[in-house]
């Protein structure tokens, strides 16, 4: 598996992610396509800044982006997140790419403690925080995308991890 920065090249891939009903069932829903364009300038920014990574998930041989790994500050904490296009998930690419970011994480020295916040219901977000290392703080409302949602709040010290 390969992570590498989000790319200009990457719009299909942001598309095909944020915009699939089945992708954003945890999410509250699609987003609108006309909206992806303009999240992805921004994410290109970000890593541009060095204030987000923003990983794409590439397995073995293909040139075809599975998914996305993403580190970054939201409201004065380190949060990660990520996404797996429904084709390429149960293969262990999420939980193979988490565990490579905090590696990063722990070897870069900035991000202290990082946070999660996959839905309730999400069990598969929910196993990878688990099998990853990250510790369960209890359940909390989270809103993304201006949608309030039940998720799980886990943590992981990338300081104490080595």
């Amino acid at each position: 598996m390969l992570l590498r920065d989000v790319e200009p090249a990457d719009l299909d891939a942001y598309v095909r992610m944020r915009c699939d009903p089945v992708m954003m069932s945890e999410l509250g829903g699609p987003q609108p396509r006309e909206r992806v364009a303009a999240q992805l300038t921004r994410d290109l920014e970000t890593v541009r800044e060095g204030s987000a990574w923003i990983k794409m998930i590439v397995p073995g041989q293909s040139a075809q982006v599975a998914g996305t790994v993403t580190l970054y500050l939201h409201d004065g904490i380190s949060e990660i997140g990520w996404m797996v296009l429904p084709e390429c998930q149960g293969r262990g690419l999420a939980s193979e790419a988490v565990r490579a970011v905090l590696d990063l994480a722990r070897e870069d020295g900035r991000w202290g403690l990082i946070h999660a916040f996959p839905s309730t219901t999400n069990a598969a977000s929910n196993a990878i925080c688990r099998s990853t290392g990250f510790t369960l703080v209890g359940q909390e409302e989270t809103t993304f995308a201006g949608r309030v949602f039940q998720t799980s709040h886990w943590v992981f010290d990338s300081s104490a991890h080595g």
